[in-house]
């Protein structure tokens, strides 16, 4: 399973457009703690988010004529900005529903790449049903921001660099989440590679719906998430993510907001 997925982060395309981001040393909080924390600067792509390299890696292997139809994504920032973009570099028409609560910065920030953006619901939950009666009616490729073979492995090219660049020993690599694109590419190079390094993902209490499917051993979808880490307010965990997080992750844990 990981030796797939290994082949598949090895020849993702997210380097047209995505930048190999560097590892930092997190000085202060590495002294509070007594030991080496490392951070990877995601924030320092394009779009300031990850995002960009699984949506790049989804949009570049569609067949001509999916292009020439257009894709669509719902989304309430990152994902939005990473289709939107690779989608600009590509000339594949996209599709953008949002959620009428979302910050107009994030919406405009959407905007500058040239997508159809359109605003619906209160939340990600209805934006995303809306965008799927769009894709069936107007015939349009579905981009989803976590739960795909291409999308994970392109998130996967992240642990690819964190193996290459850190010249020490590395203990545990906790990875924030959300749907569970990010860990499950994360995990699946790791486990396929230097299979002893842990993966620990963390997610806020108030959306801690992977911590709470791999408790009941089945996904659980839950009723209402908090709100204040946007990027992980997801309700239910992907198929394939949580498929792949119930055999290569080590554990969770979870974070108060304060």
């Amino acid at each position: 399973m990981s030796e797939n997925y290994l082949n598949q982060i090895l020849n993702a395309r997210v380097y047209d457009v995505a930048i190999e981001t560097p590892l930092e040393t997190a000085g202060v909080l590495s002294g509070r703690l007594n030991n080496n924390i490392l951070i990877k600067r995601e924030d320092l792509q394009p779009v300031f988010s990850f995002k960009i390299r699984g949506a790049y890696n989804k949009l570049v292997q569609l067949t001509e004529k999916e292009k020439i139809c257009g894709v669509i994504a719902a989304s309430a920032g990152n994902h939005a900005q990473g289709v939107a973009l690779a989608a600009n570099k590509l000339s594949i028409p996209a599709t953008i529903v949002m959620p009428q609560t979302t910050p107009t910065i994030k919406i405009e920030a959407v905007k500058n790449w040239s997508p159809r953006v359109i605003l619906h619901g209160d939340d990600y939950q209805e934006a995303y049903a809306e965008s799927l009666l769009i894709s069936k009616k107007e015939s349009l490729t579905y981009i989803h921001p976590f739960d795909d073979p291409h999308v994970i492995a392109g998130q996967g090219t992240i642990a690819m660099e964190i193996l290459r660049q850190c010249k020490e020993e590395i203990d545990i690599i906790f990875v924030p989440v959300g749907g569970g694109g990010l860990i499950s590419g994360i995990a699946s190079y790791v486990k396929a590679v230097r299979p002893k390094i842990k993966v620990i993902g963390v997610e806020p209490e108030d959306a801690a719906s992977m911590t709470r499917s791999l408790e009941n051993n089945r996904r659980v979808r839950l009723d209402e998430v908090g709100t204040f880490t946007d990027g992980c307010a997801v309700r239910e965990v992907g198929k394939e993510t949580f498929r792949l997080t119930s055999k290569l992750v080590d554990g969770m844990i979870t974070a108060s907001v304060d």
